[in-house]
């Protein structure tokens, strides 16, 4: 029996946006319907905080069934789930804290690294001058099945974990297993930068310090508005944007972001994410 005090955080858990957890759990969305999203589970279709799963003719209502249905979760652990990767809407205080996998990054193969810099520099129009030194730092680097492997650093410098990106025809991502995105990030790395921008993904944090190089450009892996990670940064004098995509979900996380950090302004990307916008412009 939850208690009532309870009551209040455990609805805001519910009500995280159903497409931020799609993203989150690695689902990838239809390109012709907006409605549609494609996970391991079955093609999931959304309507408000509504879900129905086609594959399975299942469906259900608000994150926490969400959660449970894409991972196969009982209803504690899927509360636990949502909390570590949404501490904004956290009910994790009032449990127990579940034991976490240890973490498990992909293991470098230099055989497969030719095709994830024609994806990163062809396909998604990174120049070399940005991504060659990060692969050289070991921030970006190629799987044995030629994923990109963008590697997330604690405020210490030690792997929290690494968001992965496949390179193939079918759009697919994910993140390794064990991942701490709530403690570990990964950046560009400009020269004395005056502006910090905060982005969905690696790929848009690249994408985004090439529109803007003079920031400094961080994935949060997912659309999340209050990383733990994020605290450390709040003290700078630079300032702070929210450059999370332009559709429904990031435009709802940049508002729960600036509504917990009020000095952190929005940048919108001119298109749906900041590759697209890269892309149109090259």
């Amino acid at each position: 029996m939850i208690a009532s005090a309870s009551r209040q955080p455990l609805d805001q858990l519910r009500n995280v946006p159903l497409q931020a957890v799609l993203e989150m759990a690695g689902a990838t969305p239809d390109r012709q319907d907006k409605a549609k999203w494609h996970t391991a589970r079955g093609t999931v279709s959304v309507t408000g905080s509504k879900f129905f799963n086609w594959n399975q003719n299942r469906g259900g209502g608000g994150a926490i069934d969400l959660v449970m249905h894409l991972n196969g979760l009982p209803f504690r652990p899927a509360i636990q789930w949502l909390a570590d990767r949404f501490p904004y809407a956290s009910y994790a205080a009032s449990l127990r804290p579940l034991h976490t996998s240890a973490l498990l990054l992909p293991v470098p193969d230099r055989r497969t690294l030719s095709i994830v810099c024609r994806y990163l520099l062809g396909q998604r129009r990174i120049p070399a001058v940005v991504f060659d030194p990060l692969v050289a730092s070991g921030l970006i680097y190629a799987d044995a099945r030629a994923n990109a492997v963008f590697l997330l650093l604690a405020q210490d410098g030690a792997a929290a974990g690494a968001e992965l990106r496949g390179t193939g025809p079918q759009p697919w991502r994910s993140i390794a297993p064990g991942s701490r995105n709530d403690l570990g990030f990964f950046s560009t790395l400009p020269h004395n930068p005056t502006s910090i921008v905060l982005c969905e993904s690696a790929i848009d944090a690249l994408s985004c310090h090439v529109l803007h190089p003079s920031a400094r450009c961080f994935s949060t892996a997912g659309a999340r508005p209050d990383p733990r990670w994020l605290s450390s940064l709040r003290p700078q004098p630079t300032p702070i944007f929210c450059g999370f995509d332009a559709d429904d979900t990031g435009e709802a996380m940049a508002q729960a972001m600036i509504a917990l950090h009020p000095s952190i302004q929005r940048l919108r990307p001119a298109r749906k994410d900041w590759n697209e916008v890269l892309c149109s412009e090259v």
